[in-house]
């Protein structure tokens, strides 16, 4: 069974519109360990815009011993204020698995990989680091990259391939071209010996036929739209409730 891995950003982003506690980003985590899945995803950046370091503390407590942690992130941003850095944070709370993705502060979101035969002289003491610690390491790479025989090399494990390409063309109607490249990149990682996860833009629409085409797919992380398809589905029930209580 692949693995679900829930990103949890998006509570962060809506606590952090209004300021306080709530929601909680652990009693978030809790729901969905609850519900099956087998992982927690966070990805914290330097700005602080979503998840920050006391959050990625806090769900270090709560999931040790229960499901896997990811914690995304670039780990070429270095400290910055309260945030200490993505290699920092992985010193302190030694997640499962560290997915190294080459965002910048610009970015809205994460939206390309690395190219692995420019990055990989600049990676390799990172993920020996990564790695000495006990940490799992992905390298989060655009469909259709090569060279993932360097990767295993220096130590990495897994690729995450960035989805959100298949995931715009299956919205358009026409996903084969783009779900074939997907496909074939994780041949290609498979064959280099590591393990492939996925993950952006993936929802229940077209995530049914992604694993098919994807044999042996480890994981996915998914974020955005399990949150927004969780508020619709359970918005009408909340209303209820609280009418209910109005009555």
């Amino acid at each position: 069974m692949t693995l679900l891995s829930v990103n949890l950003n998006k509570i962060a982003v809506l606590r952090n519109s209004r300021g306080g506690r709530e929601p909680d980003i652990c009693r978030a985590a809790q729901t969905c360990i609850e519900a099956g899945c087998g992982g927690i995803t966070v990805h914290p950046r330097p700005d602080m815009r979503h998840v920050q370091p006391h959050d990625v503390r806090a769900l270090a407590a709560m999931l040790r011993g229960r499901v896997e942690y990811n914690i995304e992130g670039n780990p070429f941003a270095g400290a910055r204020g309260d945030y200490p850095g993505l290699l920092a944070l992985a010193r302190e709370v030694r997640p499962t698995q560290v997915t190294l993705v080459p965002d910048s502060d610009g970015q809205i979101t994460s939206d390309h990989g690395f190219d692995l035969r420019r990055d990989i002289a600049q990676l390799r003491p990172l993920v020996g680091e990564l790695c000495d610690l006990g940490c799992r390491v992905s390298l989060f790479v655009d469909a259709g990259s090569q060279d993932f025989d360097l990767a295993a090399v220096i130590g990495v494990q897994r690729i995450e391939i960035y989805t959100g390409p298949y995931a715009e063309a299956f919205a358009d109607g026409q996903p084969a071209a783009a779900l074939a490249t997907c496909a074939d990149t994780a041949r290609r990682a498979q064959q280099a010996g590591l393990a492939v996860n996925a993950g952006h833009d993936l929802s229940q629409a077209n995530l049914g036929t992604f694993k098919a085409a994807i044999p042996g797919l480890a994981e996915v992380s998914i974020g955005h739209a399990l949150i927004g398809e969780a508020l619709y589905e359970g918005l009408a029930t909340t209303v209820r409730n609280y009418l209910q209580i109005l009555r």
